[in-house]
């Protein structure tokens, strides 16, 4: 595939961005199966986030456009050949990963109606409904918006300029490849699609991984890419669960409580290297200080805010207060990565505990410095749930400047999961 000529000629007024309801990632299907099975008449809400607020979407972002693609989304169902890999594919070792009642109903899906509205210089972009149907609008909205606000940089660029771009582009991915060759033992997949360049850049990374690093290269979290390119499908879980969980709770109590239930349904439905806790929604430490017994035996922890380094150590720790070995558990670190970041992580940890890196943004969409104003550089843009049966959803995180929430329920998460000072960092990607 020739990039290049291939975004020169995507000019027309409508070239699908999202072409296939597995365009998503992994961790997304997992996490529907289980809301399907246990949570399936919640109603929950979705909200466009943009935390990079000097990147002027709506200015960049024709309404119609945005509008015909998210349409083109609406008229999507799974096929005959996506069902069959689903249905029938190896995951995670496991035959059967999804069962058939569940297949059934994403068989016969179509995505809800989504409500968009400009809002000054942002797009106010909301999805409401039945939460297996409604989460799954996440990721491919992100996907057009991101790849919506490429092509209007790319739109001004000829043919040559397209060339020489990506040609810079490829290299630089290249370079950090070559870097990443000489790790010992590296675990490492793509996380990227959340916030990539575009489907098409996205599929041209896992090539150059799948070349470049080999076995060390473990997979993609892009469920349509992993069954083209026949590599693993990679994700657990996210902050949504919890999210949802701990507003449609009661009381203080059951919101305490909340986070453990999540991973209670997650323990009777999922073995092996599924069982990995994300624990930073409401704080790493104060999770790990009141976690059940029952999940210290789970295979691995994932790091996904605040200092990573410190996070792995909190959880070393934690392993070994609970009289595990932390040499047979994994720590995955899948924020803000960048190739110097993965070298550090992996040479401090390597030797302390089995080590997997989940390597996002900085993968699919580094196209710093390589066009005046810096207009292609990656920025912060989130799909998250934020209501449930007409509650505030909250979000702490061990990053303060991730946190998300009225200021009066944030107040409460604080006080009943006991989070004290945290340190900011900022967000970049």
């Amino acid at each position: 595939m020739d990039i290049a000529t291939r975004v020169y000629n995507h000019k027309w007024r409508i070239d699908p961005i999202v072409r296939s309801l597995i365009d998503t990632d992994f961790y997304k299907l997992l996490m529907c199966q289980s809301v399907f099975r246990n949570r399936a008449d919640t109603r929950v809400t979705f909200s466009l986030i943009n935390r990079s607020t000097q990147i002027p979407l709506a200015r960049l972002i024709d309404e119609g456009e945005l509008r015909e693609q998210l349409d083109h989304i609406r008229s999507l169902s799974l096929s005959r050949g996506e069902s069959t890999w689903l249905r029938g594919n190896t995951f995670y070792g496991k035959r059967q990963m999804f069962r058939p009642d569940f297949m059934e109903w994403f068989e016969n899906l179509r995505l809800p109606a989504y409500h968009l509205e400009r809002k000054g210089d942002q797009y106010e972009l909301t999805f409401e409904g039945s939460w297996p149907e409604v989460m799954l609008w996440e990721i491919p909205a992100l996907s057009v918006l991101m790849e919506l606000r490429g092509r209007a940089v790319l739109d001004g660029m000829g043919r040559f300029e397209l060339q020489v771009l990506y040609a810079r582009a490829m290299t630089r991915l290249w370079e950090k490849i070559e870097q990443l060759r000489g790790l010992e033992d590296l675990s490492i997949a793509d996380f990227g699609t959340r916030r990539r360049h575009s489907f098409l850049w996205q599929d041209w990374c896992v090539q150059a991984m799948m070349e470049g690093l080999g076995r060390k290269f473990t997979g993609t979290s892009n469920c349509l890419i992993a069954m083209r390119r026949e590599v693993e499908a990679i994700g657990t879980n996210a902050h949504e669960l919890p999210m949802v969980y701990s507003a449609l709770a009661q009381d203080d109590a059951a919101l305490a409580r909340a986070p453990y239930d999540v991973l209670s349904d997650w323990h009777e439905e999922h073995e092996g290297n599924l069982r990995i806790i994300l624990p930073d929604t409401y704080g790493t430490s104060g999770f790990l200080e009141h976690a059940p017994d029952w999940l210290t035996s789970w295979t691995g922890i994932r790091i996904d805010s605040g200092d990573p380094a410190a996070g792995a150590e909190t959880a070393i720790a934690w392993w070994q207060a609970r009289g595990e070995d932390p040499r047979a558990k994994r720590v995955i670190f899948s924020d803000g990565l960048d190739v110097d970041k993965i070298i550090a992580l992996h040479d401090g940890f390597r030797d302390r505990c089995n080590v997997s890196f989940g390597w996002g943004t900085l993968l699919t969409n580094d196209f710093r410095g390589l066009v005046p104003d810096d207009a292609l550089a990656p920025f912060s843009l989130v799909c998250k749930a934020v209501k449930a049966d007409g509650r505030p959803t909250v979000k702490l995180s061990d990053n303060p400047e991730k946190a998300m929430g009225p200021e009066d329920e944030i107040a409460r998460y604080k006080r009943v999961f006991g989070v004290g000072q945290q340190d900011r960092i900022a967000v970049e990607v």
